[in-house]
């Protein structure tokens, strides 16, 4: 992944561009809350705004993007299937219904939010239909571990263009990392801040003073030298502008070797291989 500065993309497998910088908006409110961290976004440079079905905000994201100067086909709107409607039918009429929140005409990226067992196959299914009808640029998942991706690859037509997982540097998962690089999956990452713990660890702290940068501005830094999408969620204009600002650095190898080697495999959030959906 070639880093250049906030309008910098990955190619996706079937060549659609995909910005590396977004907004990521789970728990901000829908309505004012959402529309101004949106408004924030898209008014430092982001193009890539990260929603999802169960984060209730659809509303305010689209209104947003539809009420601010920035052309509609300049923004990358990703959303998400919730789990209780995976399923064939079921995952159309969800898709519709965030479609029509969201008030656009077609989605960039719609991903499965979680590998749902027994259900999974057939969500995946409706999604080639849409993106096969051209209502979806691209097609992806999230928190699908190695084993379930290959078993959903088995019986598809279409490959997951991208995989959205917890990442950070306690939690690297690197032969997954290195699975869905040979499979051409882009590795996106959520929870890239630890859920807010990233801010108590002193490696981190000593990091952001050797490079006269925040902890945040690190870890975002790293994931994209790592090749790997970050939507950091922020609601503040001031965190929105921070993590954006980490064009102008490069961590060096020896630091990201440190920052590599501190997996614990540890997670903040659920293990998609023991969930209950």
């Amino acid at each position: 992944m070639k880093i250049t500065d906030i309008n910098g993309s990955v190619t996706l497998s079937n060549d659609i561009k995909m910005p590396y910088l977004g907004l990521g908006v789970y728990k901000t409110k829908n309505g004012e809350e959402v529309y101004n961290a949106v408004k924030h976004a898209l008014d430092t440079g982001y193009k890539h705004i990260d929603t999802a079905a169960a984060y209730f905000n659809e509303e305010g994201v689209g209104k947003a993007i539809k009420e601010h100067q920035i052309s509609r086909k300049d923004i990358f709107i990703s959303t998400k299937v919730w789990n209780s409607d995976q399923g064939y039918d079921s995952t159309i009429k969800a898709f519709n219904n965030s479609l029509k929140k969201l008030d656009m005409e077609y989605i960039d990226l719609y991903l499965q939010h979680w590998p749902v067992k027994g259900k999974f196959k057939d969500t995946w299914r409706a999604m080639e239909t849409l993106y096969e009808q051209g209502k979806i640029k691209a097609i992806g998942v999230c928190n699908f571990l190695q084993f379930q991706l290959e078993d959903l690859m088995e019986s598809s037509n279409i490959k997951p263009m991208v995989n959205q997982v917890e990442f950070h540097p306690f939690l690297t998962q690197e032969s997954l990392q290195k699975f869905c690089k040979n499979e051409e999956i882009q590795y996106q990452s959520w929870f890239p801040l630890m859920h807010g713990e990233a801010f108590k660890i002193e490696i981190f702290q000593e990091l952001a003073d050797k490079y006269h940068r925040t902890i945040a501005q690190i870890l975002l830094r790293w994931n994209l030298q790592k090749d790997i999408i970050i939507i950091p969620k922020s609601k503040s204009k001031m965190h929105i502008i921070e993590n954006s600002q980490l064009f102008d650095f490069e961590i060096s190898e020896e630091d990201m070797f440190l920052l590599d080697s501190l997996n614990r495999d540890l997670r903040m959030g659920p293990d998609p291989a023991n969930f209950n959906f």
